[in-house]
């Protein structure tokens, strides 16, 4: 048995440098697909993070009638907070917005005095609610529209804020899938590569493979070299891909944190470098076995 599996790596080795050009192409074409592979989990985490920096600046605020207690608006605080939808619920009371707005328009002179000459707090309290997911704001404010909850609310202001929390929720999605759309097509254009290339390979060496046909070697032995060359092109593009992929993300990097606060891609790429070199190596050795197996399979039917 040992002899058997040595033979295949010897002879898959050797069909890998004696069709040098062909491998060459071949672990050109699965490097592409493999850099996009690796670019589309790192857009994840990007998209990721830049989601929850906007998310954490998009809310809804509710704001409630003048006559509305306390002790009413921290019971539907408490309502909230119990919905699985949303993820914090912040109190302000109308003091909290007087002081708040005072503080903001303290160089306002003509402001400031308005505000003093006033007998009473004209600002309301509210409740900013957000939520786990943007998608999810609409079901918040459905439940905040709900006829129980309408006689203290004075305005919800989720319509304001509805065009961009679905528009963050389309991005995200539609990246998400055009990404796994490119990464399909080149890995299939990738298998096609290698399926023709092994299929190149067979044929110039049908010869040799006819000879071991008649002197009885088994499927397993012609199959089996070439199911090597398919990992050794697949390994290969994904240490390529990753050496790529390095200095380009080093590079980017600090123009992403720049846009996207607590964003360190570079460092993300780093500590989860095991990680994605595990990734890239499967995926570009399943690539590989895949098609050479089905290069050789069907030859091994004719």
């Amino acid at each position: 048995m040992f002899t058997i599996i040595s033979r295949i790596f010897h002879f898959g080795a050797k069909n890998f440098w004696r069709n040098g050009w062909l491998s060459t192409a071949t672990v050109a074409i699965m490097t592409l697909a493999a850099i996009v592979f690796v670019g589309l989990i790192l857009f994840g985490v990007v998209a990721h993070t830049a989601a929850s920096a906007i998310q954490d600046k998009i809310d809804i605020s509710v704001y409630f009638n003048t006559t509305t207690s306390e002790d009413e608006i921290l019971n539907i605080k408490q309502s909230l907070e119990g919905l699985s939808q949303v993820a914090s619920v912040d109190y302000i009371s109308r003091d909290q917005a007087l002081a708040t707005f005072q503080q903001t328009h303290a160089n306002d002179q003509t402001i400031s005095q308005a505000i003093s000459q006033l007998d009473t707090n004209p600002l309301e309290a509210s409740l900013n609610v957000r939520a786990k997911d943007p998608s999810q704001y609409a079901a918040i404010a459905q439940y905040l529209n709900s006829p129980d909850l309408s006689q203290y609310i004075d305005s919800v202001s989720y319509s304001a804020n509805q065009d961009v929390i679905n528009r963050l929720a389309t991005i995200v999605r539609d990246v998400n899938v055009g990404g796994w759309a490119v990464i399909v097509f080149l890995a299939l254009i990738a298998g096609l590569v290698v399926f023709n290339t092994i299929r190149l390979a067979i044929y110039s060496n049908r010869e040799e493979i006819g000879i071991m046909r008649l002197v009885g070697a088994s499927n397993s032995l012609v199959r089996g070299p070439y199911v090597v060359e398919g990992v050794l092109w697949g390994g290969i593009a994904a240490v390529i891909s990753l050496v790529i992929v390095a200095p380009i993300v080093y590079l980017v990097s600090p123009y992403l944190a720049a846009f996207i606060p607590g964003l360190d891609i570079f460092g993300y790429f780093l500590t989860h470098l095991p990680q994605l070199f595990l990734y890239q190596l499967l995926f570009g050795i399943i690539i590989g076995v895949f098609s050479s197996s089905w290069a050789v399979q069907r030859y091994l039917r004719n």
